[in-house]
């Protein structure tokens, strides 16, 4: 019997990467995807390829939706679905060089999607889909604290399901009928438009089910899209399926995938079950006694890999490690700390995290950060998406426009300010060129339409939640960390109103530089100079906090352990005092 026992699982990126985390425009419901769904199977131009340029019609003609949230979809899509890193610079080169908004389109039109693909991507939106009672209720009993509608709007979107796979199965299991049936052909539709009794699923429309389903035979433990092993004996006949017609009978279809449909073997659950937990040296003493970081990258296919950082509090955590890339990151709950992971990443999910600084490598598809507060951001991501969140600065490199979801506070947009010597290597592996960065052009999405919010209009009092980095605030950011590679500079350089601010900061300190040459003081003089110089220096460490981030950079005698070691650090509060001294003796 082992021979005749298939698992089918819910697959993770659709609905980690794929579904918006806010609740979806009513006009996504099955009604009107159902109509989409016999709408583009009758079209010339629709099926089995959908381009943008149809998608624009039917979503602005008639689901009556804004283009932004159109196209929106649509980009969200093709990101999930990837290109190889080639083609995507190659699309980047394009984009860059359009100069008004029909070029513009006329290089969108260029882009198609699978049809029948998209439309389970637009069905499984619903996931996220708020509960009018219980976004009204609020809460199941009353409590003391008073709460201010911002702040139950920032709740009832905070329940997303994007991270939690058993959602994902519950999902599927109570979808699972609605899914297939916008997978049916117009001619196996009754007039009143549901299926027919002996309807056939053609083996093409299934093929496109793998986008959310997949599974292992028993005797094979390899992992295979949907549709390869439901053509498999023993599967074929309880699947319904015909080699003649090439096609699946969707009752038996729908029968035997609810019958072998499991928990994903490899999801968030299994990671924090059975993943491989990994501890590190820690500098700070009985500060990492909660932390933990769990991984199943030494397990799991690509596009399951995933790695938990979870509950660093106060300290500087630096990765740059094979075990990374590619990976599908969640950091949780961390505190006071500095986290930096250089390597090339598939997605990060910064989620309610508080007084953080976080430093990625090139992140392949999308960095969300959700419920967190006063944490800095810096990355080159495919998009960025912020809700919930409050007093956070994020400096990005995005070819996309960040997404500002609801229950957001004080947020500040910023253009990318760093480098690390691998980082443009790193760029290239996952297709992320410097050019289009729609950084400071961010879209805000509500629950039911979408605010255009553009660098020179003012945003409404109500949309107010973000702001551009004002210059007066701006600096550079070091990576204080040696590593090998070519890279000597901001890949793409500063916004040129920010160029000027760092220009003219170098000027004043030249100018202090040449002001103590012609100053001629003795030798007592310099030294008294010297020591006001560093005791302002430490200072400013105390009161701005950095002293805690340069002492946890110090090497530890620990030696890490496991295979995810610690990044050996080369700044220190005394490398910074030494090149202070150096600045005023040689004067440079």
């Amino acid at each position: 019997m082992e021979r005749d026992t298939m698992s089918i699982w819910p697959r993770m990126e659709p609905f980690l990467l794929g579904a918006l985390q806010v609740s979806p425009c009513s006009k996504l419901g099955l009604h009107y995807l159902r109509k989409m769904s016999s709408y583009v199977q009758t079209r010339d131009g629709c099926f089995p390829q959908l381009s943008w340029s149809m998608w624009k019609h039917i979503a602005c003609g008639k689901l009556q939706l804004p283009e932004d949230l159109a196209w929106l979809y649509f980009e969200t899509f093709d990101l999930l679905i990837g290109h190889p890193p080639e083609e995507r610079l190659e699309l980047a080169e394009c984009f860059s060089q359009c100069s008004s908004t029909s070029e513009l389109d006329q290089q969108r039109n260029k882009l198609s999607v699978d049809t029948l693909q998209f439309l389970l991507f637009l069905y499984i939106q619903q996931i996220n889909r708020t509960s009018l009672r219980v976004s009204l209720i609020g809460e199941e009993w009353p409590t003391c604290r008073t709460s201010s509608p911002s702040d139950r709007q920032g709740k009832t979107n905070s329940q997303n399901k994007n991270w939690d796979d058993r959602a994902h199965l519950s999902f599927i299991r109570s979808h699972l009928t609605e899914i297939l049936d916008l997978l049916v052909a117009p001619n196996q539709r009754s007039p009143s438009g549901s299926p027919l009794e002996d309807c056939q699923i053609p083996l093409e429309a299934v093929l496109s089910l793998s986008l959310l389903l997949e599974g292992s035979a028993c005797q094979d433990k390899a992992i295979q899209p949907l549709h390869v092993l439901l053509t498999k004996d023993p599967f074929q006949k309880q699947a319904g399926y015909s080699t003649l017609g090439r096609s699946f009978h969707l009752h038996k279809l729908l029968s035997c995938i609810q019958n072998y449909l499991t928990l994903n073997p490899f999801g968030i659950t299994a990671c924090l079950n059975s993943g491989k937990t990994l501890a590190w040296a820690s500098q700070v003493e009985g500060a990492m006694k909660k932390a933990k970081i769990a991984r199943n990258t030494h397990i799991t296919p690509p596009g399951s890999r995933m790695v938990v950082i979870s509950q660093v509090m106060k300290q500087t955590l630096a990765k740059t490690s094979d075990k990374l890339t590619g990976s599908n990151i969640k950091i949780h709950r961390c505190s006071n700390s500095f986290i930096y992971l250089l390597s090339p990443l598939r997605s990060v999910n910064v989620d309610k995290c508080r007084d953080c600084t976080v430093v990625l490598g090139p992140v392949e598809t999308s960095v969300h950060m959700h419920g967190c507060h006063n944490v800095q951001l810096v990355c080159v991501a495919g998009r960025i998406v912020v809700g919930a969140s409050s007093s956070c600065v994020l400096h990005a490199l995005t070819p996309t426009r960040p997404l500002l979801l609801p229950g957001n506070a004080s947020i500040t947009l910023g253009p990318f300010h760093t480098f690390y010597p691998s980082l443009e290597d790193h760029m290239a592996s996952v297709g992320l060129a410097v050019v289009p960065n729609f950084w400071d052009q961010p879209l805000i999405l509500g629950l039911e339409d979408l605010v255009n919010a553009s660098l020179n209009a003012t945003p409404s009092p109500e949309h107010a939640c973000y702001q551009l980095l004002p210059e007066a605030d701006f600096h550079t950011f070091v990576v204080p960390f040696q590593m090998q590679g070519d890279t000597c500079e901001v890949p793409g350089g500063l916004p040129p109103q920010y160029q000027a601010v760092i220009e003219s900061k170098k000027r004043r300190i030249q100018s202090l530089q040449k002001m103590l040459l012609e100053a001629q003081l003795n030798k007592k003089q310099k030294h008294q100079f010297q020591e006001l110089l560093e005791g302002k220096f430490h200072e400013w460490l105390r009161e701005t906090g950095q002293r805690q981030e340069l002492d946890s950079l110090i090497p530890s005698t620990v030696a890490a352990v496991n295979d995810f070691p610690v990044t050996a650090t080369s700044t220190t509060t005394e490398d910074f005092t030494q090149q202070l001294r150096r600045v005023w003796q040689t004067g440079r």
